[in-house]
């Protein structure tokens, strides 16, 4: 099974590469596979890499299902 996340650009660095906030965490990942992005964008990250440019609504939206699911996993296990 693959997973793509929405996460946002805050910092562009040199060679196609960003650093990206993945639910308050910051980590590098490559730019190589999209063109035209600038610090705020959100993109779908899968392996290390940035596949597509988001739309911000759309970001928001798909963030909201996966911070629900996280509390329903939660309240699962509880």
């Amino acid at each position: 099974m693959c997973l793509a996340i929405p996460v946002k650009v805050v910092e562009l660095l040199e060679g196609d590469q960003a650093t990206v906030d993945v639910g308050g965490v910051r980590k590098a990942i490559s730019l190589a596979l999209v063109d035209g992005i600038t610090v705020g964008d959100y993109v779908i990250l899968h392996v290390g890499y940035a596949i597509q440019k988001l739309d911000p609504e759309e970001a928001a939206k798909t963030l909201a299902l996966f911070a629900e699911l996280g509390e329903n996993l939660g309240a699962a296990s509880a």
